[in-house]
């Protein structure tokens, strides 16, 4: 006997979650497999120092004084991150690593689903696991879900403070994400040039309070305030393939670290005018492409923007699929095909690298400027296009 329609109907509608919750479960597995596994893959190496940092804390410990004797590693975020990552340490490696895998495929699955309601699209939750399990062949993606990163998280967040409508709290989520990593706080440069002052105060206001908690909750923490916060190397080498960002890229070209004011003469300048793009889409409505522009501009700004940083790969596909479908791919294909370590990298070889090597090794500082470059004649074809006709009307 068949059910009434009406009945089919809501059973369906109660269930769209279910594909979701599916997707959320397999990846908790998956994580419990590769948790199993060692260090096949990544490890969970970041997951570790996580679970250490907040290991320390509940002991009373300084997570900056030692590295973590599991992965070898130092914990490198700001003592507000130590606060956060307590509850971890009390689970076993297997469940932590579960349940950090299940989120951060959450967290990818929400944020496909925000930036596609800020394209004015609907989220079938079957096409939600596509772009989902679609996503996962990034390279940047899959290297946060094996080394237990949590730039996903982050990055839910920070789209649901800026592609939310606005409210009350607007602003608070980049404050606390701010808190987590530092980076975000070009975001909140980006709120106050775009005009949202309201929100860019309060996530300015959010981030101090993460502050003064770490300050007073963890030991040790003037020490990550006072002692190297702007020195590269205190998360791994610079020079380093991975390390996307233009301080990476000026590091390999310059077979050194550059100095401090050369950096700040060609990372400044180039996140500034990222950011003024940014505004301007986003005072002219679009918020998806500001935002993600934004993170561009945050990534290149960065000392030490690593491959899994760059999540944000996935948000830019979907806004360039809704305005230039080859753009779209081919700006996918270079987070899949992962031509950053084509060239010889690793123990210093990019030291040596040629010309050649040097445009492909940096394929993710590439693509992010070409990005740039191509919002930014969009603003200015527009604006020309308005200047015309103001002078015919």
């Amino acid at each position: 006997m068949q059910a009434p329609r009406a009945s089919r109907g809501r059973i369906r509608g109660r269930a769209w979650w279910l594909p979701l919750a599916a997707l959320v479960v397999a990846g908790a597995v998956a994580g419990v497999v590769t948790a199993a596994r060692g260090e096949v893959f990544g490890g969970f190496q970041d997951l570790l120092v996580y679970q250490y940092a907040g290991g320390a804390l509940l002991d009373g410990r300084s997570p900056y004084a030692h590295d973590d004797p599991a992965s070898g590693l130092p914990f490198t975020y700001p003592p507000f991150a130590a606060v956060l990552m307590a509850p971890l340490a009390l689970l076993p490696g297997w469940l932590a690593a579960s349940l950090w895998t299940g989120a951060s495929v959450g967290a990818l699955s929400g944020s496909v689903v925000l930036v596609r309601r800020a394209l004015g699209r609907t989220s079938p939750a079957g096409l939600v696991v596509l772009l989902t399990v679609a996503a996962l062949a990034l390279e940047p993606v899959w290297q946060n879900l094996t080394f237990g990163q949590v730039n996903l998280l982050l990055m839910l967040a920070v789209l649901v403070d800026l592609l939310g409508p606005e409210r009350r709290l607007s602003g608070v989520a980049l404050g606390i994400a701010a808190g987590v990593k530092l980076t975000p706080l070009v975001l909140v440069v980006l709120l106050a040039v775009a005009g949202q002052r309201a929100a860019a105060t309060r996530a300015a206001l959010t981030f101090a309070a993460t502050v003064a908690i770490g300050i007073l909750a963890v030991p040790g923490a003037a020490a990550y305030w006072a002692d190297g916060l702007l020195a590269p190397g205190r998360v791994g080498p610079p020079a380093l393939a991975h390390n996307q960002s233009v301080y990476g890229a000026l590091t390999r070209m310059l077979d050194s670290g550059p100095p401090t004011l050369l950096w700040l003469l060609v990372a400044g300048p180039l996140a500034a005018a990222v950011v003024l793009v940014a505004a301007a889409w986003w005072r002219r409505g679009d918020r998806a492409l500001g935002t993600c522009l934004g993170a561009v501009a945050m990534l290149l700004a960065s000392p030490v923007a690593w491959s899994h940083h760059w999540v944000w790969a996935v948000p830019v596909a979907l806004v360039l699929w809704e305005r230039h479908r080859w753009a779209a791919v081919a700006w996918a294909a270079v987070f899949v095909t992962r031509p950053i370590v084509w060239p010889p990298w690793g123990a210093g070889r990019e030291l040596d690298w040629g010309a050649q090597e040097h445009v492909v090794g940096n394929a993710y500082v590439v693509a992010a400027l070409a990005l740039a470059a191509w919002a930014g004649c969009g603003q200015v074809a527009r604006s020309t296009m308005v200047a015309q006709r103001r002078q015919v009307d």
